[in-house]
């Protein structure tokens, strides 16, 4: 357990997410109780790259990635139009609301919303 921690700590936790996000700021706490490195990437601040989104919907899939109880999602039409991939990244890197967040990445690990198994996981515990 102790060699995990310190892979961790070399390479430091990215969390994806905005401010005002309660389950963002739920994941930078776990982290930072943990005392983990954490970079976090305000989405709000600097939109995620398409890359990096892809990462994620490659893993999960637009189902899970997307936040269809939002109301960004609702007010962005998305659910009634059928956008290609490509339409869907644009929309996405202008409007982070639209993903359930945070997104958060160690090394190969993923996660998608509040999700403390998968952080538990990324620890090695």
């Amino acid at each position: 357990m102790q060699n995990v921690q310190i892979s961790v700590q070399q390479n430091p936790v990215q969390i994806f997410g905005i401010r005002n996000s309660s389950a963002t700021r739920a994941a930078e706490r776990f982290f930072k109780e943990r005392r983990v490195t954490i970079q976090f990437v305000d989405l709000k601040q600097k939109p995620m790259a398409p890359g990096e989104i892809k990462r994620f919907s490659d893993r999960f899939g637009w189902p899970v990635l997307l936040d269809t109880e939002s109301a960004a999602y609702v007010d962005a039409g998305l659910k009634y139009l059928r956008l290609s991939d490509a339409d869907l990244l644009q929309k996405l890197e202008r409007e982070p609301r639209l993903l359930r967040l945070p997104l958060v990445r160690a090394d190969k690990l993923l996660s998608v919303g509040h999700d403390e198994a998968g952080w538990m996981a990324m620890l090695g515990t």
